[in-house]
Formats: C-alpha cells, structure tokens, sequence
C-alpha cells in the first residue's frame, strides 16, 4: 500500500513545484500575484474501522491560493501606467465580457480609449457637462480642440468675468490734466491715453467667443474727492469709446477711510468687438459674437499709502487648445492638458473589490472573472471603502519573493526525493517477498 502514499506523494510535491516554478516565472510579471499550493491528507472510508488504527493513503492539492499582497510600486514614463497602492483591481471590459485586472500598463488605441497590451478597455465613471456621473463606461480620451470659451461666458469657473485685486497708492494727487477720450466707435485711429491724464495703468488679456485674444488696459485716474478713482479701459489699442460708447469711465472705485472698497463694484462693461476690429482695418469683424458683457470684479482692491502693485489680475476665458497630455490623479479621475494651458476632467477610473478575491477564477493574461465564490463586485472610486489609491507614472510588481520562492524549490524537490525513496523502499520490501522459498 505504500506505493500509493507514495505516489500521491510525488504527485503534490510535483505539483508544489509546478506552482513555485509559475511563481518564479512571473516574478517579472506586472501586476501577478504569487500563488500558495495547499495541500491535505487523504484516508480511506470507512464504517467500522478504528480511528486510531487509521493510516492514510497519502495526500491530495485542494487549492492554489494567490497571495493578494501590495507589490513594489516601480516608476515609469508613461502617464498611463496606473498603479493600486492598496485594494482592489481594475474593471476592464471587452465586447461586454467585463474581467478584472492588477495590472496597469494601458496607453491609448486610434479610437482615445484607453486599454490594456490585449486590447481591453479600462472601464470608469463617466463626465458628463463637467459634472462626474456614476455611469459605467469605456475610458475615452478625446483628441478634439477643446472649445474656447469667451471672458464672461465660463459656466465651470469659480468666478465670472475679470477679478482685479491691486493697491492704489492713496499719496498721489489727481492728474494736472484732463482725460481725454478717442474718437466714436470704429475710429481707425490707434488711441494712446496721455500718461498725464491718469495716475497707474494695467492690463490683461480677454478671449472673445472664437477663442482670439484681445489686450485690455485698465487706466486709474484719481479724482478730486481723493478717495475716488475714475476706471478707463481700452481693447487693443482702439479708442475707448469701444468700451464705453460716448466717452467717460468705465465705473468710479470709492474706498473709505481705512483704505477698503465702499462702492463702484464690481462694474460691468460691453465690449464691442465688431467696431473694435472694424478700428483695425476689418470692416467685415473677425466672425466673432459683436458685443461681449461681463463683469469687472475688484474685490480686495485697496487704497494704502504704499506703491502701485497689481496684486492677482485673472479672467474666464480662454483660446481654443489642443490635446498636449494626460495624467491619473490618486482618486482615478483622468485629466486631459491642453496647449492652452487648460485641464479637463475625462471621467473616472474605477476599483473593483471582493469579499473573497481568492474565489475569482483566473482566466490568464493578468486577468480574473467573477465566481459564486469570489461574491459580487463592488464597484467604488479610488481611496473609498477600503479601496487603494491610484499611482500614476507607475506599475505594480510582481509580489513574487524570489529567494523564498528559490527555497521553496529546493524543499519541494527534496519531497519528492523522499517519496521517491518510498516507493525504492517498498520495491525492495516485494522483492524479498518474491525471493522467499
């Protein structure tokens, strides 16, 4: 009987050393997670027999257990290279069929989706209108121009229009001479304001609603009220009567005596872009909308006896831009960068968890498929509910340990001596009973 100890003997150490050879095998492997043979001791039934006269007749494998333990985290240069640092697996999908992975070297097909060296697609939360939705879909990143958006017209900004926060130096005196305004609307005459008619200038850069940008200049002229400031502003070079039709401010700033804003904000102003290019020598416009409101926000402004200093000058608007990069924030959400200096959220990875990984079937390929074992996946964002947190520029290791793995060889092969040994052991106990007269 000891023939068959021995061999169920050879059959589990052979197949200790199948798993041990697998693991070493991936320990270059992205994403691979080390599997652990379990193995069990066998005894014949029986209904009348004594327990403790009971021999076994040897040993049988009754799992493979992967090991679900963090992997070292390995920097890369690809954006798309996404490492969990903790919980949870990625959610591909593949005509429908969805699998689940730990490996996260993706890049991009002709389509924008991001995918796998298969060909699957990463699966996340998708964007819609800027607002992140809880809706399943194909990751997709769009090679499209992002479109401009006009100074005054930005829904997604925290602000509208031009915020302007400066500090107008309360020791100087109002101007000696006269504001004078250019000519009507349309006049093709470059207008210079007199630096003798106003006491600090400024600018900034606005956008119209085909994304061209604009140069407006901001003129502060002190009145004779002392706490009072007459605000001009100009586009491009035209006259300001571009602005503000008929001449004069475009708004008053008052400020009380400690130095803060009392009234005259914030001051909405119409641009008229069509006479403005009409000043340039474009009778025909630039295409663009013809007139443009917006707010002037001078919030924090302040009149101190200390120097003239532009503190933060900023606007909504921006120029049409083009697909420069992307990058995985640690929540999952995917932003795409624009040559006009702008970012846009493209949707959300998502993480996948069990409550018994050890019950997904692996289907290879770095790939698992849920069972009736593994539970039913719950689909969450990053960093949620026990859920890891997403490295970007990087991948995850094997968590095969190789030296262990090494000894690990050695032991299941000196098993698989030994059982050998039995069976060379019991072949000589038959052979004497063969040999007996």
């Amino acid at each position: 009987m000891a023939f068959q100890q021995a061999l169920s003997g050879l059959n589990t150490s052979s197949k200790a050393i199948d798993a041990t050879s697998h693991n070493i095998a991936n320990s270059s492997t992205v994403g691979f997670k080390a599997g652990v043979a379990h193995f069990a001791d066998v005894y014949a039934a029986s209904l009348t027999g004594n327990g403790a006269s009971q021999i076994g007749i040897g040993a049988n494998l009754v799992a493979i257990q992967q090991q679900f333990t963090q992997g070292n985290i390995t920097t890369t240069n690809n954006p798309l290279d996404i490492a969990i640092n903790g919980g949870g697996f990625f959610r591909m999908d593949h005509n429908g069929a969805v699998s689940y992975t730990r490996n996260g070297q993706f890049h991009l097909d002709k389509s924008g989706y991001v995918i796998n060296d298969q060909g699957l697609v990463l699966t996340g939360y998708a964007m819609q209108n800027g607002t992140l939705t809880q809706t399943i879909v194909p990751l997709q990143i769009s090679a499209s121009y992002l479109t401009p958006q006009a100074t005054g017209s930005n829904v997604n900004s925290p602000f509208n229009g031009i915020r302007v926060n400066l500090n107008l130096d309360s020791r100087v005196t109002e101007p000696t001479s006269a504001w004078v305004d250019g000519g009507a609307p349309g006049d093709t005459n470059n207008f210079t304001p007199d630096p003798t008619t106003y006491n600090f200038a400024t600018g900034t850069t606005i956008y119209d609603s085909l994304g061209n940008p604009h140069s407006m200049m901001f003129y502060f002229r002190k009145t004779a009220a002392g706490n009072e400031w007459d605000v001009y502003a100009t586009l491009d070079g035209t006259t300001n009567q571009n602005i503000t039709p008929g001449g004069g401010p475009i708004g008053t700033l008052a400020f009380d005596p400690l130095g803060q804003i009392s009234g005259g904000n914030p001051m909405n102003v119409t641009l008229d872009i069509l006479n403005t290019m009409i000043s340039q020598g474009q009778p025909g416009g630039n295409g663009a909308l013809p007139t443009q409101t917006f707010p002037i926000d001078f919030t924090g402004t302040t009149q101190f006896g200390s120097n003239f200093s532009p503190n933060r000058i900023e606007q909504d608007g921006y120029a049409a831009g083009s697909l420069v990069g992307v990058s995985v924030a640690e929540d999952g959400i995917i932003q795409a960068r624009y040559s006009n200096g702008q970012t846009y959220a493209m949707g959300q990875v998502v993480l996948v968890d069990f409550t018994n990984p050890n019950g997904l079937r692996s289907i290879g390929n770095n790939q698992w498929i849920e069972t009736s074992d593994s539970g039913a996946p719950m689909v969450g964002a990053p960093n949620t509910s026990g859920r890891g947190v997403l490295a970007s520029y990087s991948v995850e290791e094997s968590n095969v340990d190789l030296t262990a793995e090494l000894v690990n060889l050695i032991t299941n092969q000196r098993n698989y001596q030994a059982n050998a040994q039995s069976i060379k052991t019991q072949d000589q106990i038959m052979q004497t009973l063969v040999n007996l007269r």
